[in-house]
């Protein structure tokens, strides 16, 4: 089993910068990891954003994609939780 690891860049937005406090993130996440695993690290870190994990949407380099995709070093996710107001 290989120990590599990967580093994405996390682009925040909506409730997910609030909470942080910061629209970027750089993170490192064992080779193989799927772009859901990026939300549960959000989730275990601040507890509250749980309540978006069943409706963000998941974009990696532009792309939505699925939350079992996985990252590859380099990739820029974002996570998109829907937006209100007008």
């Amino acid at each position: 089993m290989s120990n590599a690891a990967i580093t994405v860049t996390v682009k925040l937005f909506a409730i997910y910068q609030e909470v942080y406090g910061v629209n970027e993130l750089l993170w490192d996440f064992p080779d193989g990891t799927p772009v859901q695993a990026v939300c549960d690290r959000l989730i275990a870190e601040h507890p509250k954003l749980g309540k978006w994990r069943e409706i963000t949407r998941f974009g990696v380099n532009l792309q939505f994609v699925a939350p079992d995709t996985i990252l590859q070093n380099g990739d820029e996710v974002v996570l998109i939780p829907p937006v209100n107001g007008g």
